[in-house]
Order: C-alpha cells, then structure tokens, then sequence
C-alpha cells in the first residue's frame, strides 16, 4: 500500500512534468525563428537581444587592415549618465593591449545616451588577426559596466 503512494505522490508527477515540459518545448521550436541554445552566450550577443545596461553599436564582425574599427557605446542605466569610457582592443592570440582609448568626463546629452559624445572612436588595425574589443564605462561613484565583442582583419 506504501508503494502505490510513493508512486502517486513522487513519480508520477516527475512523468507528467517530463511528458509536459517536452510538448512545449516541441511547440515552441516549431515556431519560425526560434532555436534551442543551451551555449552561454558572448557579451556582444547579450548586448544586441536583451536590454542590457551597456553594449556596442557599429561592431563589424569583419575588417580589412585599411578600414578603421568604429564604434559607438549605448547606456541604458541612468545611474552611468557621468563618468569615464574605456575602449581596449586586445590581440586575441597573445592577449596582448593594441591600443585603449580613454574618454573622460562623457555625459548624456538629452535624449541620447550614445557615448562618446563629442568624439569618435576610430582605429585602424593593419596586422590581420582575431582581435576582442573591451568597452568599460566607469561613473563618478566608481562603479562600471562592461561588454566586450570579437572582430578579425583580414
């Protein structure tokens, strides 16, 4: 008599959520669109399908050694509407520093929250490799954000 309500209590259930837990999933990998990754995602990839706090816009995956890499940086937390900006290119065979730009003192301007304001970030990289990108926004408190995304010159 025990076993029977073990088996209602316990196991049944585990069967019922597994069986259920499949037809959605089935359901929803049917849809256009749609894939099942169970892959942690890079922060360039974070950056452009959820709201995240800071991310990359004019990120190529691809450049030649004569064209410059250029980019501007969203913020999306309002607690960063002051502070300094980092940008560092790194050498993604060596990790080796190519080059860090520093952009002190950017402020929002009204309504816009691209930074740098005022300026530009524009490198040109004449070794071809892989190379990562490191963008690190640090307000007046200290506090930072960062995202970072990969590129290769050919």
């Amino acid at each position: 008599m025990a076993t029977k309500h073990v088996l209602i209590v316990f196991v049944l259930p585990v069967i019922f959520s597994i069986i259920f837990g499949s037809a959605v999933l089935s359901d929803i990998l049917q849809k256009p669109d749609r894939e099942l990754n169970i892959w942690p995602m890079s922060y360039s990839e974070i950056g452009s399908r959820y709201n995240v706090p800071i991310e990359m816009i004019g990120l190529s995956k691809q450049y030649t050694t004569s064209e410059p890499v250029e980019i501007q940086v969203k913020v999306d937390d309002s607690s960063f509407s002051c502070g300094d900006l980092y940008i560092t290119i790194y050498s993604s065979v060596k990790d080796d520093v190519i080059t860090q730009s520093g952009f002190f003192e950017q402020c929002f301007e009204s309504g816009s929250k691209t930074i740098p304001v005022g300026d530009t970030f524009s490198e040109v990289i004449s070794t071809p490799g892989s190379y990562e990108i490191v963008v690190e926004m640090v307000s007046r408190q200290l506090k930072n954000i960062s995202t970072k995304g990969t590129f290769t010159v050919k």
